[in-house]
């Protein structure tokens, strides 16, 4: 989240009563948004949503606390601190998505969303680098993309912002159209169409469609971003034309994209990418490990073309953008004789995911000779009635990419530990949690381990434990 430049506000009191239709009685400046008082900074409009859980309301004296310069809320509070500010509302929920339609309508940024199946929040934060590279940028937090997060991301816009980057998310049909008629993008970058979230879906089919909605905000004209490579490349850059999209652009590895990815040199963190973009060759880095990130970083160069920021100014900033927590974090971990290497991947899985991921295991070389490629998997979820038979696939990328061990975690894994070669089976146990003190036993200096899972199979705590027995150093 960025904040505004040269100490403007963000929101005076004036401002953000005219966008919601409420009352100030008192003045206040703030300058960023927040919905959580656990995380409210120093000069924050908090606004007290109320859920099927948790009311906001009963959170105010908390982000005041914080040192918020107002809160947002749909009746008058009798604990607050004394004089302390209120932006008065009929509905919160509806005054932060209202305050988000006023930021957008007062930008003048260039606006790109992003979505796909896989990649959206990496390759959003690889956009938002190298637009930064560029001028005053701003982006969604995290992975902020759902009915709360990108209106939250929206409002929290700065008025001199000159790029905004957008993530926008679903796991049922008709969700992200309204989020893109909402944030309105001038380019809308779609990663690929992969077999994710398809329990709640027919098929394929039906999950490309529901990624297509993001057209339906697309400014006239507006630029549509698309997987060349990818079954879905013509079905969605129909959408996009039928949603009145003025150019399609692509990217990939096809000789017919227009933004190509060459070449990729793997490196001992990160590698090296060569890319045609729009015919022009350009060489660049990037922190991220694997093919398919090298690719989604192609993506996101032309969504900057399509911004006409300069692109090699923007690549040579891509190589400054770190992986975030659980899509690719890697630490070296002490141990006896030597060290060994963990790669997290821990926050979320999809067959495309798993598989893009077992490929960047088998890209890295372990760090001693008699070093081992280990995978640890956990579950992937809501893939429906084909659950099983996704998991028990990923045998043929493991045997492929020869990987050495796979151990594994929950009742889906199950079926990939009976599929396995003998050779390559680890250890299978109910949850990760029950995985933990094996691998603290089994792994050994020079390995390279992978955790991967879902987030509801939690394999993140996998990651952390034995992070933490060592007190490892995150690499750069």
């Amino acid at each position: 989240m960025s904040r505004p430049l040269h100490n403007v506000p963000l929101w005076t009191s004036a401002e953000a009563a005219n966008a919601t239709g409420g009352e100030a009685p008192e003045p206040w400046n703030a300058t960023g948004v927040s919905i959580d008082s656990r995380s409210v900074e120093a000069g924050d409009l908090f606004v007290a949503l109320a859920g099927p859980n948790h009311d906001g309301h009963d959170y105010v004296q908390a982000a005041f606390d914080r040192e918020a310069a107002a809160a947002m809320v749909s009746r008058r509070l009798d604990a607050r601190p004394e004089g302390a500010p209120l932006l008065l509302v009929v509905d919160t929920f509806e005054g932060l998505r209202t305050l988000a339609a006023r930021a957008r309508e007062r930008s003048n940024a260039h606006v790109v969303a992003v979505t796909g199946s896989v990649g959206k929040t990496g390759t959003k934060e690889l956009l938002a680098g190298a637009l930064a590279g560029c001028g005053p940028t701003h982006a969604s937090a995290g992975n902020l993309n759902n009915h709360v997060g990108a209106p939250l991301s929206l409002a929290r816009l700065p008025q001199d912002a000159a790029y905004g980057v957008f993530e926008l998310g679903m796991n049922h049909p008709g969700e992200i159209a309204p989020l893109s008629r909402l944030v309105r993008p001038h380019t809308a970058l779609i990663t690929t169409i992969a077999a994710v979230h398809t329990e709640f879906f027919t098929g394929l089919d039906a999950v490309a469609d529901a990624k297509a909605e993001i057209f339906e905000g697309l400014e006239p004209g507006g630029t549509a971003v698309l997987n060349r490579d990818n079954a879905y490349f013509e079905r969605l850059a129909a959408a996009a034309r039928s949603a009145g999209a003025g150019r399609i652009v692509s990217f990939g590895e096809s000789a017919q994209a227009d933004a190509r990815l060459r070449a990729w040199h793997p490196a001992e963190s990160g590698g090296t990418v060569t890319a045609a973009i729009d015919g022009d060759e350009i060489d660049y880095e990037i922190a991220f490990s694997g093919r398919h990130w090298a690719l989604n970083s192609v993506g996101a160069l032309a969504c900057i073309r399509a911004a006409d920021a300069p692109v090699e100014q923007a690549a040579w900033a891509l190589g400054a953008v770190a992986p975030v927590a659980g899509r690719g974090v890697r630490y070296r971990i002490p141990i006896q004789g030597g060290a060994y290497e963990l790669i997290d991947e821990s926050y979320n899985a999809s067959p495309a995911a798993v598989s893009a991921a077992i490929g960047t295991l088998a890209e890295t070389a372990p760090l001693a000779s008699g070093g081992r490629r280990i995978a640890v998997l956990g579950d992937m979820l809501e893939l429906g009635e084909d659950a099983v038979r996704w998991h028990v696939e990923l045998a043929d990328d493991l045997e492929a990419a020869g990987i050495d061990l796979v151990y594994t975690a929950g009742p889906l894994m199950a079926h990939l530990h009976t599929a396995l070669d003998p050779a390559r089976r680890g250890v299978h146990a109910p949850d990760a949690e029950s995985l933990i003190d094996t691998l603290r036993a089994e792994i050994r200096a020079g390995d390279v381990v992978l955790v991967k899972g879902s987030l509801g199979s939690r394999m993140g705590p996998i990651v952390r434990q034995l992070a933490a027995d060592a007190s490892a150093a995150r690499r750069p």
